[in-house]
């Protein structure tokens, strides 16, 4: 018997607990299948300790976990710190800091990585349509007004008759879309109380407008678009938390305005700002970035801006290859905006390439610099074979290959026909040469064909074999 109640009790023991912080399970690989067995739906952060980024998102998640458990809901959030929990976070294909995923029906396979905003309401938002029907319907005028409330933007069909043609396409496009709620009502007491008179979509918002009122023929295709061009502000600010509605959404084509918060005329251009983006609601993106805070300062790097050249424009493409315009004119006006935009639109623009200087020594070591004005010269001479190694001047990566490649160079500085060379990709750019990540290497053999060879990470171990040889 005392054998028995020792196995029992040692039985007991070792299910992990799972224990909570702020509202939210504290996983770890001892008690996660016990978690998701007591919680079948759980949204799940993956963090570390010293991240920036996670450590914004930690109150607005715990908020969002408090609001569910406050509302009796069944759905969970949980985070893991996975620089301790490593194999659970290999088993997930974490790379990154924060990553979300959303574990449904107790499943641990294949969970859905999360693509709503940062802030408490977009997460609640998010999971409600993850785990209820995509369209709520409202009773009352009561019900919809909470959700107006409820909600920074909230999307409404009013319809008589749930299986009109209208109704369906509006369920099949509350179906397609996570970061925002859909409702239906055919309430007389509703329709009046938002003065609508007959079938109709009205997409309610606490910013702007106020609300807009869809208009044309009640399509699927018709109304997600309709969503999309009114569900941002005219102007959004890129901060922590709007940062993946504005990189997540469908708009790629984003138009910055970098001043400070400070400026005297901050306002003024603000408005000459939004005026301008008022005809451009669902193809250009127009986005505030505050030039005086710290955490945005690699931004203006990335488009070779410094804080005192502020206030500025620029646009850029998110598409397959960025790519960045400048305004010809400095002035910050809704007509020089509303031009810029439109020649953009029209593919009446050139790309707007950075270069530094060329620097007097440029090629005094054997590691010849190179920048945007002496890349073609040097890179394409058809005589030379050309080594580049782009980097980045904060990359680790590129600063542990430093070194190297200095060797590698060393070695090959008297020949007539090799050049080992490199160029700061964040201040210098090639319309011929796309550098998606730091460093990359390619080679550029001689030859009058402008052939360029794409080298992996083997080719480090190759150059430290050469520098030693």
């Amino acid at each position: 018997m005392l054998k028995f109640l020792l196995i029992c009790t040692l039985a007991v023991a070792s299910r992990a607990e799972v224990g909570e912080e702020e509202d939210v399970l504290v996983l770890k690989k001892s008690n996660f299948e016990e978690a998701l067995k007591a919680h079948p739906n759980i949204l799940v952060e993956f963090y570390a300790p010293w991240c920036g980024h996670c450590k914004a998102l930690a109150p607005e998640f715990a908020k969002a976990a408090g609001l569910l458990k406050a509302e009796g809901s069944e759905v969970r959030l949980g985070k893991v710190d996975a620089t301790e929990e490593t194999e659970l976070a290999q088993e997930y294909g974490v790379r990154g800091y924060p990553t979300i995923k959303f574990f449904k029906g107790g499943e641990k396979e294949s969970p859905k990585e999360y693509s709503a905003g940062r802030q408490a309401d977009d997460i609640v938002a998010w999971l409600k349509k993850r785990t209820g029907p995509a369209v709520a319907t409202l009773a009352g005028v009561t019900e919809a007004e909470s959700l107006i409330a409820d909600n920074e933007v909230a999307v409404i069909g009013f319809f008589k008759d749930a299986d009109s043609e209208g109704a369906k396409a509006f369920e099949k496009a509350a179906e397609t879309t996570d970061d925002v709620p859909f409702a239906m009502t055919a309430d007389d007491a509703v329709f009046a109380k938002f003065e609508v008179s007959k079938d109709s979509v009205v997409l309610f918002k606490k910013f702007d407008e106020g609300r807009n009122t869809f208009d044309g023929e009640l399509t699927k295709e018709n109304l997600l678009a309709f969503v999309k061009a009114n569900q941002l502000p005219l102007v959004i600010e890129f901060t922590e938390q709007t940062a993946p509605k504005i990189f997540g959404g469908e708009i790629k084509s984003h138009i910055l305005m970098f001043l400070p918060k400070t400026a005297k005329d901050f306002q003024d251009k603000m408005d000459q700002f939004k005026k301008a983006a008022e005809g451009f609601k669902g193809r250009i993106l127009f986005i505030f970035i505050d030039s005086d805070v710290d955490d945005n300062q690699r931004i203006l790097e990335f488009f070779g801006l410094k804080k005192e050249e502020c206030p500025a424009i620029r646009l850029i493409t998110l598409e397959d290859e960025m790519t960045k315009y400048r305004p010809e004119s400095d002035a910050i006006t809704a007509e020089s905006i509303i031009s810029f935009c439109e020649l953009f639109i029209e593919g009446k623009l050139k790309p707007h390439l950075m270069s530094q200087d060329i620097p007097e020594d440029w090629d005094k070591n054997p590691v010849r610099v190179l920048v945007g004005k002496n890349f073609e010269e040097v890179v394409f001479d058809s005589s030379k074979n050309v080594f580049v190694e782009f980097y980045a001047p904060w990359c680790g990566h590129c600063k542990q290959l430093t070194p190297i490649w200095e060797k590698l160079a060393e070695k090959y500085k008297d020949s007539a026909d090799i050049i080992v060379a490199k160029m700061d990709s964040t201040a210098n750019e090639i319309e011929a040469v796309k550098v998606h990540s730091f460093p990359t290497l390619k080679f550029f053999p001689a030859g009058e064909e402008r052939k360029v060879i794409v080298h992996n990470a083997a080719v480090l171990w190759c150059c430290a074999w050469l520098a030693e040889s």
